[in-house]
């Protein structure tokens, strides 16, 4: 039975290796794909297996009309990595891929040896912010994508950013399907208080966020790290909410030290 989610899965599984390294899980961001990980597959996989999909309604996956919970792209996750035979492995998220990773701790947490939150935040939503959510949905099925991603590319990624960085954020944006993205709107709506599971966390955990970020501001990353015990908070200079992107030799290097660790630790 084929996977509901596409994916990239590429590497080395780490047999080869005297220490079999920990794979690697990327859950990409709203409203984007798992392109947005393309360095970091480039990076990371010629040592270690790394898996980015495509979340449901996003990129080459599948769409569900109406409302997705964090909690079905969370089962997901689950589903493709039981088919891929991926029993543990660090993963990581940015902005709502971050929320998902803390909705996938929640459930299967056993499973994951190290977690990565980037350019996000666990608190529940607003009444204000609800609203905001369920009128952006509505927009998005009556306009498309297209003047919301020129209207918030300057946010996504910082306005001094390369514009080869520029172009490719505002193509995943314009690509999406906006059923796709109405529905994971509605779904994060009415996600769940995930500071409760923060303070769970037993495994490495990394914190990363771009100095510039005013979706999830570097305090949001402060207040993550000082609830996960043992966590490391990396703050990315001249970048906004895409670090990944923006700033990819630093967030790869910290990435990468973090890996490290985590495969010493396995």
């Amino acid at each position: 039975m084929s996977p509901f989610l596409a994916y990239e899965d590429k590497g080395d599984p780490g047999v080869s290796s005297r220490v079999p390294l920990v794979p690697l899980v990327l859950v990409h961001g709203h409203p984007f794909d798992r392109t947005m990980w393309a360095p970091q597959l480039a990076a990371f996989s010629g040592r270690r297996r790394v898996i980015a999909p495509d979340l449901r309604g996003y990129g080459a996956s599948p769409v569900t009309p109406g409302t997705v919970p964090l909690a079905r792209h969370a089962q997901d996750i689950e589903e493709l990595l039981d088919f891929l035979s991926v029993d543990s492995f660090v993963l990581a998220g940015l902005s709502m891929g971050g929320q998902i990773a803390m909705e996938c701790y929640d459930r299967f947490g056993d499973r994951v040896r190290g977690l990565v939150l980037a350019d996000t935040f666990p608190d529940p939503e607003t009444p204000e912010g609800r609203l905001a959510r369920r009128a952006m949905a509505d927009r998005l099925l009556a306009e498309g994508l297209a003047g919301y991603a020129d209207e918030v590319l300057d946010k996504m990624v910082a306005p001094y950013a390369d514009p080869e960085v520029k172009a490719h954020v505002h193509r995943m944006m314009t690509a999406t399907s906006p059923e796709g993205a109405a529905a994971s709107l509605r779904g994060r709506a009415e996600r769940p208080d995930y500071r409760p599971v923060l303070a769970k966390v037993t495994v490495p955990a990394l914190v990363v966020v771009g100095a510039d970020d005013t979706y999830t501001p570097v305090a949001d990353a402060e207040a993550m790290h000082a609830a996960i015990p043992g966590s490391v908070l990396h703050v990315v200079e001249r970048a906004a909410h895409m670090p990944n992107l923006e700033r990819t030799a630093e967030f790869n290097g910290a990435l990468e030290e973090f890996l490290t660790e985590v495969d010493s630790r396995s």
